[in-house]
């Protein structure tokens, strides 16, 4: 076969279809994820159906690998999101985050058991704290009594055609003078000792599952079961009309994914790229370069 000015083979053409497929597996590598609750994780434990629901509310949707990006967005049309987050805010990262809130922007801080969320918490001069006790519940449930069903919910714009929310081993909110938006049914229990069973000092009882709070201009919703947001539990009942409702009024949804210690490569690469002028003029000048050099060579021969 000859292509140009070349005889190519056929063993040429396997290299060549096998080196595009190493390459294109390389790619998908680089620009995926396997983290929990990872944006770019589209397996049962990630994050990326939230980006699903912002395009199915015609939101743009950005991830933030730097608390720096809340600082390129309009707070007042911007919902962000931080979900379970593997280390802390440091004071000038959560004055950011504050800023934005108080600017008018809507905070969604999703988690159970890491103590990060209750610092940033803390730092913003939200009441609401999660209790990192699990939840159960043995009669309002979705196959077990680790995943409860929470059936009470109030009306609010938060919680527009949200019945109930489809949990999985949760925690739980104390409110602490912020609006409830979401309870369990009075059918669940705080599993104190963790033996998967209801005690006779664990007292059935309704407990805070999502709350908000105003600071400044802004809301801060606090979620006490950040699997809420997983892929696989997107679809149970009402989990992705809840996202939907949190994202639907703002016109873009920020993931905030700073403070997550796993993250794609060539997603990073091409962050770092898009807010550095001087770097895009580097990548660019190298490709001009390495591609004059291909075209001369393929010339010559």
């Amino acid at each position: 076969m000859r292509i140009g000015p070349r005889e190519v083979g056929y063993p040429h053409l396997l290299a060549a279809a096998l080196f595009l497929t190493l390459l294109v597996g390389v790619a998908v590598g680089a620009s995926t994820s396997a983290t929990t609750y990872g944006a770019f994780n589209s397996e049962w434990d990630g994050a990326s159906g939230v980006g699903a629901v912002a395009m199915e509310t015609q939101t743009e949707h950005r991830v933030a690998f730097a608390t720096g990006d809340y600082g390129d967005v309009d707070p007042s049309e911007t919902i962000a999101f931080v979900i379970s987050p593997e280390r802390s805010y440091s004071d000038a990262e959560a004055e950011r985050v504050t800023s934005f809130v108080r600017a008018g922007g809507t905070l969604v801080v999703a988690d159970d058991f890491r103590p990060h969320s209750n610092d940033l918490l803390g730092r913003l001069g939200v009441a609401a704290r999660l209790n990192e006790t699990p939840l159960r519940d043995e009669r309002h449930n979705f196959r077990s009594g680790a995943l409860p069903v929470a059936t009470r919910t109030t009306t609010d714009p938060y919680t527009a055609e949200v019945e109930q929310l489809t949990l999985n081993h949760p925690a739980t909110v104390r409110p602490n003078g912020s609006v409830v938006l979401v309870s369990s049914s009075n059918f669940s229990y705080l599993d104190r000792d963790a033996d998967d069973e209801l005690d006779d000092d664990e007292p059935l009882r309704s407990y805070p599952i999502v709350t908000v709070e105003s600071v400044g201009a802004g809301d801060v919703v606090v979620v006490s079961d950040p699997s809420v947001f997983i892929n696989s539990m997107l679809e149970r009942p009402d989990n992705r009309a809840f996202t939907a409702a949190l994202i639907g009024p703002h016109e873009t949804a920020l993931l905030d994914y700073s403070h997550v210690d796993e993250r794609p490569p060539l997603r990073v690469a091409l962050y770092l790229l898009r807010g550095s002028p001087l770097l895009q003029f580097l990548v660019g000048t190298t490709v001009l370069g390495a591609l004059a050099i291909v075209s001369r060579r393929g010339f010559e021969s």
